[in-house]
């Protein structure tokens, strides 16, 4: 699996466990594994789970650079799509590291494409770029 099908995926259950109580994750996290269509090994699930759970044990200090840097927004605000993405691409940014900075933000641009509205690549790019040059 691609560094870009992990985000994806990664994406993908996050925004679910967005809508749920904390002690729903686990068994949203074994249902997601369950119902892929296309196997996914021990080491792709544990690499999802880590940027999922990254985000998730970082929430309040993500949520604050996103807050900073989009400007007349904040995560309570936004659509529940592009603050997921942002979510996830900070974490990368900020914790993760495990990709080059303009990798990370080229994908979340590309998922903003796929799942968000027409203006969402933009409005992303440009709060990535301001918060990895902070």
């Amino acid at each position: 699996m691609s560094r870009r099908s992990a985000r994806k995926h990664a994406l993908e259950l996050l925004f679910q466990m967005g809508f749920l109580e904390a002690q729903e994750h686990i068994q949203t996290k074994e249902v997601f594994f369950a119902q892929q269509e296309e196997p996914i090994t021990e080491e792709e699930k544990a690499y999802i789970l880590s940027m999922v759970e990254g985000t998730q044990q970082h929430l309040e200090e993500i949520d604050a650079w996103i807050n900073r840097f989009a400007k007349g927004w904040d995560t309570q605000r936004m659509n529940r799509v592009d603050v997921t993405i942002l979510r996830l691409a900070v974490y990368e940014l900020k914790y993760s590291q495990e990709a080059p900075v303009g990798v990370i933000i080229n994908e979340a641009v590309e998922l903003a494409k796929k799942f968000s509205s027409d203006e969402a690549p933009a409005f992303i790019n440009g709060v990535l770029g301001k918060i990895a040059s902070a």
